[in-house]
């Protein structure tokens, strides 16, 4: 474990891996003191999906914008920053560059430390900012458009890989599906509304497996049966029941979700949970997830749906402990999008 700072830390933290311009004022990890995001949704709706040129271009317009507004927000200066924390990778190459010159550039005139920060492990540390009680080692569920891995948190910024998905990500196939059903972008929240009006159970969708790997997750098979299950009522001029399909499958990512996750937990020995990632957002994952831990005797922790999503302040709480253990970027810093999980 790491030790304490003496003094107050002030992160100023950047993230523009995708399609929310924000800027964060952390402090010492855990509080946060300002959390604006800006983000590109309705811009993106009318492609169904988020076009990487216009993500960098719109980035570029906000992120002066975000970052006045996040320092006056937590009413200090820049002066006051302890360092400056920005996401390099995984993501759009592009929209990672706006922050990471941005960073870089307000870093080397205010002669701040630059931490360079992975986003999924932002996102993981995402749970300490609501979790005062949570310190690693703990088992965590990351579930994004990109990453759909089981990871035990040995420490701060060191996590160990169980399982990942051997094809789609969760949020990858709840996107499909939506497109596929007329629900529009972004799939996984109109996918979570639209399956409270229907029955989970309307539909027997299958549960992917990997033989020999049980931790391991696999979401092509379940979007293909979808698919093939809307594909053959049009043929058969067949009336699709949209809340009852979009429920069916939600139930089967769910369940497969949780219950490798809960598996996990009991394998390697671990009384304490986490998910994060856009994905922990749904209703229906935190629902089932809380409910398994609770029947388990394992304690369950998850983020407000804002630090699920892309933020800031999730970068700012891992910029902190980095800065903790003296991880300070060089100026080489460079946008790394296909960024790997445990690298650096």
């Amino acid at each position: 474990m790491i030790g304490q700072a003496s003094e107050d830390v002030l992160i100023l933290a950047i993230e523009s891996s995708c399609d929310e311009t924000a800027a964060a004022v952390v402090k010492n990890g855990r509080t946060v003191l300002s959390n604006v995001i800006s983000s590109q949704i309705a811009t993106h709706t009318v492609y169904g999906g988020v076009v990487p040129e216009i993500a960098s271009r719109e980035h570029i317009k906000a992120v002066n914008y975000v970052i006045e507004r996040a320092l006056a927000e937590a009413q200090v200066d820049l002066q006051d920053i302890t360092a400056i924390g920005v996401t390099y990778g995984p993501g759009l190459v592009g929209a990672l560059l706006v922050g990471v010159a941005e960073a870089k550039a307000i870093a080397y005139a205010a002669g701040k430390p630059l931490i360079g920060v992975h986003h999924i492990e932002g996102h993981v540390s995402a749970n300490f900012i609501e979790n005062q009680d949570l310190e690693p080692p703990f088992v965590c569920l990351i579930v994004s458009g990109g990453h759909t891995h089981l990871v035990i948190v040995k420490d701060y910024g060191e996590i160990e890989i169980i399982s990942r998905t051997r094809d789609d990500a969760a949020g990858e196939a709840f996107d499909k599906v939506a497109r596929s059903v007329g629900l529009g972008y972004p799939g996984g929240p109109k996918i979570d509304k639209a399956a409270k009006e229907g029955n989970p159970h309307a539909i027997q969708f299958p549960r992917g497996k990997v033989e020999g790997a049980p931790y391991d997750f696999s979401f092509s098979g379940l979007k293909s049966a979808v698919l093939n299950h809307i594909n053959h009522a049009r043929m058969t001029e067949e009336e699709i029941n949209v809340p009852d399909l979009v429920a069916s499958f939600q139930n089967s990512v769910v369940e497969s979700l949780v219950s490798r996750a809960i598996l996990a937990a009991h394998e390697f020995g671990y009384k304490k949970l986490a998910i994060a990632g856009g994905v922990a957002s749904n209703s229906a994952l935190r629902k089932a997830m809380a409910e398994a831990c609770q029947k388990d005797g394992i304690q369950f922790y998850y983020p407000s749906p804002i630090f699920c999503t892309d933020n800031a302040a999730m970068i700012g709480t891992a910029a902190y402990y980095e800065y903790l253990k003296g991880n300070i970027s060089g100026w080489d810093l460079n946008a790394i999008p296909n960024l790997k999980l445990g690298e650096r």
